[in-house]
């Protein structure tokens, strides 16, 4: 029956495009679509038509279906709505005995809302002038004949001209683009994403914004563009996890005609939502890498942001970008050299030229330069372990650096005069008035019941400030943290056990052959946790910790002093991530750790993953540890 009904459809489809144009009325009506109306005609005067049962239906059809008139060509009106420069003679036009068809009232809104963009407080006045009232109830009555370009311009302009939620005309404008969103081209529906969608979120029109998200999934293969692809990502994209995820099936599809702006608005996009899509970062990364773009400092500035927010590794990225970067250095301002240096810090990347390049734009601006961003140039230069190389220069830095922080560390917020401070234990450049300004109790109090993630992470700092006071600055004399704060929390060992350190515990376990030999996961009071604790006596064997003093516990514990010649190891595993990208050098945060532990008296057994990885048998694994604890004692007798 349907494939019956669909020949017949065909039969009167094929005899209506084969009419003449002579069997047309000689006088067609102004603006009607010719061939509707010939298909119209044909359908219900065709007699000879095998199928003349048929036509009275689909004329019915035919009938109910609205056919749009075509464009007019342009009038006086259209230039005089295009030229106006002020709503009053846009307004004037209603009563200016202009003949206006359809679209016009849409177009006299729409330019109203551009020239009311830059005027807000003229909003208020135009809601009460009859004239704009009219012009709403016209646009109300005609809204069915006006084009999808129009229309959906015209949602845009009623949303930006702040109408409220309860007026009708707004309602009419928003039901007749729910009925038309089928119809209308994507491009239509890509403009109202862009320009609407956060309006849609605080006019309440949720099921329109609903709707208009669905399409957009449901219709993605249209895109066609670039430009159209990242818009919406950037707007629609967090609205809908679908959605976005087709957008990224296309961005991926058409990654291969980005420029670099495309590029960058990518990964910035993909950054503001934190969302790390791992193939698509690789497909940006390589056409960055492969293809000789202009990148212009702008555009570098925010690469370089977007790869830290997200996290991602990229050598040659990385490389192009400090090198790209390294010659606008001098021209940049001091918040986005904080920015940049912030950004290279987060990927743990550090270019030497690059960053001694910052050491100087800093100097060069020392009276200028604003307290939070030098904050945060140090904090960079503390997570990557940086120090200039040149003596003069790094003197002339840190000199900078408590000079502006004598008059304004008190100043700043609790949380970042920690930071700071332990920013400067890392680098050893701590003084003490610098250790006293936070280890007061004024200062330090408010996070010694830290529940939130980050206040527990600002009370270790305190704790390795503090250690750092008491172990590298002699003549210290407070004020100290209470020793309350310095036992350790529950978090402090409420940590999932790596494969590399689950290998060093079993391997150490089999060395010792008894349990009390040996300490494993030892918190202490200087705020780093020891992977092990073993004691050697004068001969190299293992004693047993029980009853010895162990003055780096809190509370410090045991009564018994070591045997004379007696030596405490601690063995500190250093994973993948303490290390810098592409270096061997401990961050900052894991090398404060070793020099607490060494100035606490232990002899330090160093672990890095890169050497524990080419042991394959238990047996090698056994004799690395001896021979490192061998050297250990070696190193401190000589």
């Amino acid at each position: 029956m349907a494939a019956r009904l669909v020949k017949q459809c065909a039969c009167l489809l094929r005899e209506a495009t084969l009419v003449p144009p002579a069997t047309a009325p000689a006088m067609a009506p102004v603006g009607r679509l010719r061939l509707a109306q010939v298909g119209r005609r044909t359908l219900t005067s065709s007699a000879t038509s095998p199928s003349s049962h048929f036509p009275r239906s689909l004329s019915g059809l035919l009938e109910k279906e609205h056919v749009f008139s075509a464009r007019p060509q342009q009038q006086e009106v259209d230039r005089l709505i295009e030229k106006a420069t002020q709503p009053e003679e846009l307004l004037e036009l209603l009563s200016g005995g202009h003949r206006l068809h359809e679209n016009h009232a849409a177009l006299v809104l729409i330019q109203l809302s551009r020239l009311l963009s830059d005027k807000p407080e003229h909003k208020a006045s135009l809601m009460q002038d009859a004239r704009f009232q009219q012009l709403l109830q016209l646009v109300n009555s005609q809204i069915a004949s006006v084009w999808h370009g129009p229309l959906v311009r015209l949602l845009r302009s009623l949303y930006t001209l702040a109408l409220p939620t309860a007026c009708k005309e707004l309602q009419s404008v928003e039901q007749e683009v729910r009925w038309r969103l089928r119809r209308l081209r994507y491009k239509h529906l890509a403009f109202l994403a862009e320009s609407s969608t956060t309006y849609m979120q605080q006019q309440g029109s949720q099921e329109l914004l609903a709707e208009l998200l669905v399409s957009l999934e449901r219709r993605w293969a249209e895109i066609e563009d670039g430009r159209t692809v990242v818009a919406l990502m950037a707007k629609a994209g967090p609205l809908s996890e679908p959605l976005m995820n087709r957008l990224e099936d296309k961005c991926l599809e058409l990654v291969e005609q980005f420029g670099p702006d495309e590029l960058r608005k990518v990964l910035v996009t993909l950054a503001a939502q934190n969302r790390r899509s791992v193939p698509l970062l690789r497909a940006v990364s390589y056409h960055l890498v492969q293809k000789p773009f202009l990148l212009t400092k702008g555009v570098l500035l925010d690469l370089a942001y977007a790869y830290g927010k997200l996290g991602f590794q990229q050598t040659q990225v990385f490389q192009r970008l400090a090198a790209d970067l390294l010659p606008h250095v001098p021209g940049l301002t001091s918040g986005e050299v904080a920015h940049c240096a912030k950004s290279f810090a987060l990927l743990k990347w550090l270019s030497g030229p690059l960053f001694e390049a910052f050491v100087q734009h800093v100097l060069d601006r020392a009276q200028t330069v604003p307290v939070p961003h030098l904050c945060n140039v140090l904090l960079a230069f503390a997570h990557l372990n940086f120090r200039p190389e040149r003596p003069e220069q790094e003197d002339q830095f840190f000199s900078l650096v408590h000079e502006k922080l004598d008059s304004e560390l008190t100043g700043l917020h609790p949380a970042l005069q920690v930071d700071v401070v332990w920013a400067l234990c890392v680098l050893r450049q701590a003084r003490e008035a610098e250790l006293r300004a936070v280890l007061r109790p004024e200062l330090h109090g408010q996070f010694l019941e830290a529940k939130s993630p980050k206040d527990q992470g600002t009370l270790r700092k305190l704790l390795h400030v503090n250690a750092s006071a008491q172990l590298e600055h002699p003549g210290y004399a407070g004020p100290c943290l209470p020793a309350a704060a310095l036992v350790p929390g529950l978090s402090a060992l409420d940590r999932k056990v790596t494969p590399l350190q689950k290998e060093l515990q079993d391997t150490l376990k089999g060395l010792l052959g008894s349990s009390d030999r040996g300490s494993f996961a030892v918190p202490t009071q200087y705020g780093w946790v020891l992977d092990a604790e073993v004691l050697l006596d004068p001969d190299g064997q293992f004693l047993p910790l029980r009853n010895f003093v162990a003055p780096h516990l809190a509370p410090p514990s045991g009564s018994q002093p070591l045997p004379p010649g007696a030596k405490r190891l601690a063995f500190l595993r250093w994973e993948f991530s303490s290390y810098g990208s592409r270096s061997r050098d401990l961050l900052g945060r894991f090398a404060l750790a070793r020099r607490h532990v060494q100035a606490a008296g232990f002899l330090v057994v160093d672990v890095p993953y890169y050497e524990w990885l080419d042991l394959k048998s238990e047996w090698q694994k056994g004799a690395y540890l001896k021979d490192k604890m061998r050297k250990a004692v070696a190193e401190e007798l000589a």
